[in-house]
């Protein structure tokens, strides 16, 4: 099995996570979340996982509440290249998303 694992910076205060686990050239674990730096502690706004036996996406709350919704596309491979497309494409979203959530 191959692992793969980084972060990328994509805004001043936010970052995108990275991890996936292939074997002979499947991924067979994904895990890929959008955090966002506020008073210097990271917080996780939206991920993309594989824990649960399946693919899904979890949103997240300040107050720690998740909100879970599966992905119909069980092939991991498709399942990450959706996931690390979405969270590049609306990472501003999730983010304003999340701050209203913890102003509100």
């Amino acid at each position: 099995m191959r692992k793969t694992e980084y972060i990328i910076r994509i805004g001043p205060s936010d970052r995108y996570r990275h991890l996936h686990t292939k074997e002979g050239g499947k991924v067979v674990f994904f895990r890929v979340q959008l955090e966002t730096r506020i008073e210097d502690k990271w917080f996780a706004v939206v991920r993309y996982d594989t824990a649960h036996g399946f693919a899904h996406r979890d949103i997240l709350t300040i107050k720690g509440d998740i909100k879970k919704t599966p992905l119909f596309n069980q092939d991991y491979n498709d399942a990450l290249t959706f996931a690390e497309e979405d969270l590049k494409s609306n990472w501003e979203y999730y983010k304003k998303r999340f701050l209203e959530e913890k102003n509100g």
